[in-house]
């Protein structure tokens, strides 16, 4: 059994699948196929981190909040702060 690589193309066809996906419905049975259900848990724990970082919560209150890692948050707060997609659709 051969294996391909994961190619740039092959990622790229991840973000256009999920451009596609119109309603939260249809993403949540895509992603219950694509994810595991910890995956999913850990993406949306990123996401609450994101939110209360947003507005202002310290580091402490938002792993309180949220039980994540010191180390996720870190990853989290450099994005919130340097990156672009939590500032586009987290409001």
């Amino acid at each position: 059994m051969s294996f391909e690589k994961i190619t740039d193309q092959m990622i790229s066809e991840v973000y256009n699948l999920l451009a596609q996906i119109d309603n939260p419905d249809d993403i949540k049975i895509f992603l219950d196929d694509l994810c595991t259900n910890k995956e999913v848990e850990q993406m949306a724990q990123r996401i609450a981190a994101a939110k209360l970082l947003t507005q202002g919560n310290t580091y402490n209150q938002v792993i309180e909040k949220t039980d994540i890692s010191s180390a996720t948050l870190s990853r989290v707060s450099r994005c919130v702060k340097y990156g672009k997609g939590y500032k586009k659709f987290i409001k």
